[in-house]
């Protein structure tokens, strides 16, 4: 019993220890599509998804998302969002400003029912791009 306590302790304080260090996640994207609001202001359809293959990297050492598309894509990280959870999804999200300094939403979503599928969503104002991401 008392080796299980010990082993429980040295778990939580590996996991302490754990999250002190910054990380670096590296993805890949599969497919792209944007979604626009129309002049009345409603959301209008989601564009075809095109094939698109483009790195993707989350540093939160330096507090940044960088898509690196033929235009560079910097998200400087102004909030970090706690994580949500539901039956179908895992959220972790951001509160950005762009290269340009406009305020934006940055989502990861992990859609469980569809074998944890990666979506990346950047929330604009006015527009959402999507990319479909896996790990790599």
């Amino acid at each position: 019993m008392k080796i299980l306590r010990n082993y429980i302790i040295l778990f939580f304080l590996g996991l302490g220890i754990q999250q002190a260090y910054s990380q670096s996640y590296r993805f890949k994207t599969s497919g792209f599509s944007i979604l626009e609001k129309t002049d009345k202001g409603k959301w209008g359809e989601w564009s075809k998804l095109d094939l698109v293959n483009l790195s993707v990297v989350l540093d939160t050492e330096k507090h940044r998302i960088v898509v690196y598309s033929q235009e560079i894509q910097l998200f400087n990280i102004i909030e970090y969002i706690e994580r949500e959870e539901n039956d179908t999804d895992i959220v972790y999200s951001f509160v950005c400003k762009d290269n340009s300094g406009i305020d934006c939403k940055i989502s990861i979503i992990t859609r469980k029912k569809q074998d944890y599928r990666k979506q990346l969503y950047i929330n604009y104002d006015k527009h959402i791009i999507l990319y479909n991401i896996f790990n790599v």
